[in-house]
Formats: structure tokens, C-alpha cells, sequence
């Protein structure tokens, strides 16, 4: 008998996937539950298991194809002994919406072939400054083509960098329509599959009030203002006869990039530094190392304590931990905390759920839980969403402290940078200590300086005074 593999929903608001890795050829035998492929998505990167025990004998999805949910990548040929609990075997999956009539390709907008993205391509020219059109008083301005934008001057990645997916976007190109005018209805202001469906059956009308990116974009610039940022799709010159290799992006590296420049064109950023002695902090490492280690059977780190230190602020200043959509502030009630984690082949930032209601001792089981996971892709979708605030550590690495990106759509994001033993003065007298210097980019759209500076003051606090009462 023969099962289904396919390509899992690995969230609600999920419509494809990345096929990454073949961890199994044709031929393969393989067990229920081991990993046979790697995939990655918007949300996270992850091993999918086999849904039955058996041979797998053909492979449907090549490595680097991007495909819709529920799409079959693969077949199994089960066993007899296997064949009654592997018939209606598949992975959980929650049942998604039927994916467009274009045929299961990768899109060539987001998730190009390596033979694709390698191609050489001429770096675009400069677009002359243009004022975006003015909107009819008569009702909602219909959505321009895509056509019409790219003879203007609008690049095919600026109106990319709205978010979507590849599918969605493969979309309104076939249809000619500029998704950066479509309003999204799905999380965080997504454009999903129905939201073109709904701009093609009002022939193209109800577009989303204000610029587009592609009208307000930074490479349109008034004349005499301030320099044009770098289009995404600017390439180095090179000298003829240079040794260069060109390659294809990953599809994590996709992802970051487009996420980086968005949230750049988004948010107002500024980056207040505070340098804070850790004495205390360390002191109480150094005394409760080994039997925290026995009662709880994780290392005691610097990071439950970075993460503490800044649940109580942000319980502090309630702005800290809120976001913006359109002209209204949205208080959030629970305190997430991601925490970023390095990868050989990324980054990624996975959530700790309700921090505020955590210990020490818990969130230090969070941490460590979610770094393992995330460095073997054992994460869950929702474990990487609903962050409210972000912590980054680039001190791991040396750097005295980091100016970093917001974590869209959080309005602040707090750098940790290294530990070094310091000379300073202490009560009129020399002392040494270990001193780290944090970093807060904020948006300035929502945050003013002196609510930053208060909040970082209250970390700091927190930080030098040792006010964990909850060590044990």
C-alpha cells in the first residue's frame, strides 16, 4: 500500500512551503516518525517525519521547490504488517484553503531555482523622482497594474517586500495587479491568496489608503534630500576578468533580507546604549552555578537574567511592549520575549509565552528548551510568533554592543553586548568589574527618547542591584 507525503500547514496563515533537504533518497527504507526532509517556511525551518513505516519509492518535489500545502512530495510503500495504521497516516496538518490553478511551482518572485537566481542580471537604473498619484474623491482608487508601476519606475522587489507569499504573489503577477495596493487580511497585515481573489472580482478597486511601497519608495527621493537607500536589487560591479562566484540565497536568507529592509522602511529606528556593571549578577551565578544545575538540570546563564530584568521594565513601561497598526496603539497584555538564537545557516527567534508569569528558574528552562530545538528545527510555528519584545546577544561574538533591527511588528528590540572586565570607580576608590553594555533600538514613531532612556534605566537597575528574588 502506498502513502502520501506531503507538505504539512505548519501555521494557519502558512500556504507553502520550501522543500530544503532530501534526508532520504528513493529507495530509502524508512520508519514511522524519522525525518525524511527538511523544509522552510515564513515562520520556521523543520524536519518532517515519515507518516508510515515502509520504502520510500518515488521522490515528487525536487530539492529547493517551493509548493502549496497538502501538495504530495512524496510516496511510501508500506509494508503488510504496516499497512492497516499507516492507511490514513499522514502529518497532523490542520486542512488548508485549495491553492490557486497555476500549476505547484516555485514562485519564481520569491523562491527562485539556483540555475534562476544565478543568472547574471543587469543592475536596474535609477528611477527619475515621481509624485505618487493622487487619490480620486470619488471613491477608492483602483489598484494599479503591475505593468503600469514597472514602466514608471517600480521595481518587481520593492512591491515583493509586502507580505505574502510566493504563491500570492505569483498570483497578482499572472493577473497583473500590484500587490503592494491589495489590503492584507491575514496576520500582521498579510496578503493572503482570498485578498487577490477579492481585488479581481472588484475589478481591481478598494485599494488600501496611503503610498504603496513602490510610490514611497527610499530610491525615489526628492531632490536635494538625503541619499537614496540601496535598492535590494542593486549588484556589485565587478571588473571584467575579477574572480567571483555567484550563488543562490537560501530561503531563510530570503526571508531575513526581506524582513531587515521592511522593517528599515517601517519603523522610525534610534539606539540608546546603556553600559551596566554585572558584579552582582555574576556573584549570584557563581554562588548558586552548581545547585541550580542539580535542582532544575540546566546551566545558569547570563540570559534568564537579561530576560527578567527586562519583563520587569516592560511591566514598567507598558509602550515598550505594544505595537502599532495604522493609527492606533495596540497594548499587549502578555510579555513575550524572543530570544534570538545563531545558526550555521540563519537566524531565527523563538518565543518565550508569557514570560511575566514565569520564574528564574522557569524562564532559564525556556531558554535553554527553545535554543536546543531551534538549533536541531524541532521548532512549532507558534514558537517562533506573538513575540512582543526582543533580545539579541551579538556580545557571544566580542562586540561591545549592537545598534540591531525591530523585530516587525515590535516597536523595541534590546542588544546585549560582551562582557568585559572593566576598570571603574567604586565609592570613590578603583575597582574592576564586569561590565556589558545594552543597547535598545526603539521606534521612534511610538517610543520618545526619554521613555527608552527610563525603561533602560529600570534594566539596569534591576541588573546592578540583583533583584532576583525568586533565585533558588
Amino acid at each position: 500500500m502506498r502513502v502520501d507525503v506531503i507538505m504539512p500547514q505548519m501555521g494557519e496563515s502558512i500556504a507553502e512551503g520550501t522543500l530544503t533537504k532530501w534526508l532520504k533518497k528513493a529507495g530509502d527504507k524508512v520508519a514511522r516518525d524519522e525525518p525524511i526532509f527538511e523544509i522552510s517556511t515564513d515562520k520556521v525551518d523543520a524536519e518532517i517525519p515519515a507518516p508510515a513505516a515502509g520504502t520510500l519509492v518515488e521522490v515528487k518535489v525536487k530539492e529547493g521547490e517551493t509548493v502549496p500545502v497538502n501538495t504530495v512530495v512524496a510516496l511510501i510503500e508500506t509494508e503488510a504488517g504496516a499497512a492497516a495504521g499507516a492507511g490514513t497516516a499522514r502529518p497532523a496538518a490542520a486542512p488548508a484553503a485549495p491553492p490557486p490553478a497555476a500549476p505547484a511551482k516555485p514562485a519564481p518572485a520569491a523562491a527562485a531555482q539556483p540555475s534562476q537566481a544565478a543568472a547574471p542580471r543587469s543592475a536596474p537604473s535609477p528611477a527619475a523622482p515621481r509624485a505618487a498619484a493622487p487619490a480620486s474623491s470619488e471613491g477608492p482608487a483602483a489598484i494599479p497594474r503591475a505593468s503600469e508601476l514597472a514602466a514608471s519606475g517600480a521595481s518587481v522587489d520593492e512591491m515583493r517586500l509586502v507580505r505574502s507569499s510566493p504563491v500570492v504573489r505569483k498570483m497578482a503577477r499572472e493577473h497583473d495587479l500590484d500587490i503592494s495596493r491589495i489590503p492584507g487580511t491575514g496576520v500582521g497585515g498579510r496578503v493572503t491568496r482570498r485578498d487577490v481573489e477579492a481585488a479581481l472580482q472588484s475589478g481591481g478597486a478598494a485599494a488600501a489608503p496611503g503610498p504603496s511601497l513602490a510610490t514611497a519608495r527610499p530610491g525615489a527621493a526628492a531632490p536635494g534630500g538625503p541619499a537614496p537607500f540601496p535598492s535590494a536589487t542593486a549588484r556589485p560591479a565587478f571588473a571584467p576578468g575579477e574572480r567571483v562566484s555567484t550563488v543562490p540565497m537560501s530561503a531563510m536568507r530570503k526571508k531575513i533580507a526581506e524582513h531587515m529592509v521592511l522593517s528599515r522602511r517601517t519603523s522610525a529606528h534610534v539606539t540608546t546604549v546603556f553600559r551596566v556593571d554585572m558584579h552582582k549578577v555574576q556573584r549570584m551565578r557563581e554562588e548558586n552555578r552548581q545547585a541550580f544545575q542539580e535542582r532544575h538540570g540546566v546551566k545558569l546563564t547570563v540570559t534568564p537574567f537579561l530576560v527578567r530584568a527586562a519583563v520587569e521594565a516592560l511591566k514598567a513601561f507598558p509602550v515598550v511592549n505594544a505595537s502599532l497598526d495604522g493609527d492606533s496603539i495596540v497594548y499587549k497584555k502578555d510579555i513575550n520575549i524572543g530570544v534570538a538564537v545563531a545558526l550555521d545557516w540563519g537566524l531565527i527567534v523563538p518565543v518565550i509565552k508569557n514570560a511575566e508569569d514565569r520564574s528564574l528558574s522557569g524562564i532559564a528552562k525556556a531558554v535553554s528548551d527553545l535554543a536546543e530545538r531551534a538549533r536541531t528545527k524541532k521548532l512549532a510555528p507558534d514558537e517562533v510568533q506573538g513575540g512582543t519584545f526582543t533580545i539579541t546577544n551579538p556580545g557571544i561574538y566580542g562586540a561591545l554592543f549592537g545598534t540591531p533591527i525591530i523585530n516587525q511588528p515590535q516597536v523595541a528590540i534590546m542588544g546585549v553586548g560582551a562582557i568585559n572586565k572593566e576598570v571603574v570607580v567604586q565609592d570613590d576608590a578603583i575597582a574592576i568589574r564586569p561590565i556589558v553594555h545594552l543597547s535598545l533600538s526603539f521606534d521612534h514613531r511610538l517610543i520618545d527618547g526619554a521613555v527608552a532612556d527610563q525603561f533602560m534605566a529600570h534594566v539596569k537597575e534591576t541588573l546592578q542591584e540583583g533583584r532576583f528574588p525568586d533565585l533558588s
